[in-house]
């Protein structure tokens, strides 16, 4: 645990006592904080009195004592409209905050100089930090691996100037940490996600682009045009910028030619780095992840020997293009965090002949975008709140059938590939969000796992990707 000794003594409001909530309200307690926590849930709110931790209704607390208010990455800030904490706190000018944020003012008074690698996007970013931490623990750095990625910031060992800190962040995140200033900070793409939360396109680029404005070393993907637009805007005010590209070896920066990363970075030695072989780093998209993964470590100085050795010993990411099992030539294939069109589309791009398990709580724009994969799929098993509007966009091109669950579609989608006796993949990439049938997208990866195991003669895959 990471004490937040910073706000010792002071009288500090937090909301939200899940998983991360809870967390900070451990780490603020053990600091010597005067924390005055509450949440919606009755059952959080016993759990967190039960350990301590001082409960109590904030609405009618004296809101002129907090110094500030501490509020989990899941409660709204500004959109669709401001939590009620928020809006108290506003009234009374207490300034609202994050568990990453807490981190920040933390590492800056005790061990300003602890690497601090912060990794933003919307997709790829849980793969990136995975790789960024698992390649600077094979080079033999003291690697801290937490964040959004599913381990709270906070829970990560006590700040020190030789541990290196690899923290994913989500847009909401960012958005409660308005001092974040990672030595390394990587923007690996934009596209439109979380609007429900951050109102436009705009204002989501925006607070993406903040954590890599306040980074000493800035590393921003090229292949989409909001990212162009953010590394112009920086240059323009006079910060260098490291360019990653997944579509082209490129100048000042690492970009990949469809086999190779080449890395021509000012001030190091030009470099390539074979992916052709690492099975955990297939397709285009993860070469986006290996550009950023290698352009962080040249920052930090690693070793060109220790950065390959680090990438071809990748074990890969659960949930994210995860091989689980074989049946014949038939592959079953996990990429469960694929919850938008956007983040289906690598593993779409990634299989020739797919029998595709797809659907869940709907996000802006469907499956349209995907129309260009459509020539791959088989046929598709729809599930979930989506299943009638991605029927209708596949039409009468692509054969479907709405599955309903997860696993009718996987017991079907298993039965026509062994029938049609050809090399194929049973691959679930939702393209949505699974809060409709699933608390989270691990469960549902999981569920799908299960279900996979669960079929005759199937050859589980373990720790492969």
């Amino acid at each position: 645990m990471i004490p937040v000794r910073t706000f010792s003594g002071q009288r500090i409001a937090l909301f939200g006592l899940g998983g991360s909530g809870l967390a900070t309200a451990r780490a603020l307690v053990a600091g010597g904080a005067d924390v005055l926590a509450f949440d919606d849930n009755p059952a959080s709110v016993e759990k967190a009195a039960s350990e301590g931790i001082p409960t109590g209704a904030l609405r009618d607390a004296d809101w002129t004592r907090f110094r500030a208010l501490v509020l989990s990455p899941g409660v709204p800030l500004t959109h669709p409209k401001p939590h009620w904490t928020v809006e108290l706190a506003r009234v009374h000018g207490v300034p609202v905050m994050g568990d990453v944020e807490l981190f920040c003012q933390e590492r800056r008074s005790i061990a300003s100089s602890a690497p601090f690698v912060a990794i933003t996007g919307t997709n790829g970013k849980s793969t990136t930090t995975a790789l960024i931490a698992h390649c600077l623990k094979s080079a033999g750095r003291n690697t801290q691996l937490g964040g959004n990625i599913g381990v709270a910031v906070l829970t990560l060992d006590e700040l020190a100037p030789e541990n290196h800190y690899v923290v994913e962040c989500s847009s909401y995140q960012i958005d409660l940490t308005p001092t974040i200033e990672p030595t390394v900070g990587v923007l690996l793409n934009l596209s439109p996600d979380h609007l429900d939360r951050h109102g436009s396109m705009g204002n989501y680029a925006a607070i993406k682009a903040r954590l890599v404005s306040g980074a000493t070393m800035a590393i921003v993907g090229v292949d989409d045009e909001p990212s162009r637009q953010i590394v112009m805007g920086l240059e323009s005010d006079g910060k260098h910028v490291t360019r990653i590209s997944q579509a082209a070896a490129i100048e000042r920066g690492v970009g990949f030619d469809g086999k190779s990363l080449h890395r021509r970075m000012p001030g190091f030695e030009p470099a390539t780095f074979d992916l052709s072989e690492i099975g955990s780093l297939r397709g285009r998209h993860n070469a986006q992840n290996a550009a950023a993964a290698v352009a962080t470590l040249t920052c930090l100085e690693v070793e060109d020997e220790a950065i390959r050795r680090g990438l071809r010993s990748f074990p890969g990411l659960a949930h994210r293009m995860e091989q689980v099992g074989r049946r014949g030539r038939i592959l079953f294939v996990n990429d469960s965090k694929a919850t938008n069109a956007d983040a289906a589309a690598p593993a779409l791009a990634a299989f020739k002949r797919i029998y595709w398990i797809a659907g869940g709580l709907p996000k802006e724009g469907g499956i349209a975008a995907l129309k260009p994969y459509f020539p791959r799929i088989a046929k598709a098993y729809l599930i979930g709140e989506a299943a009638p509007s991605f029927a209708a966009t596949l039409g009468e091109r692509i054969p479907y059938e709405i599955s309903g669950t997860l696993a009718v579609a996987v017991a079907h989608a298993a039965a026509d590939a062994d029938a049609a006796g050809e090399d194929a993949v049973v691959l679930l990439s939702p393209a949505c969000a699974s809060f409709d049938q699933f608390r989270n997208f691990e469960v549902r990866g999981d569920a799908f796992r299960a279900a996979v195991e669960s079929l005759p003669d199937i050859e589980p895959i373990r720790g492969e990707s």
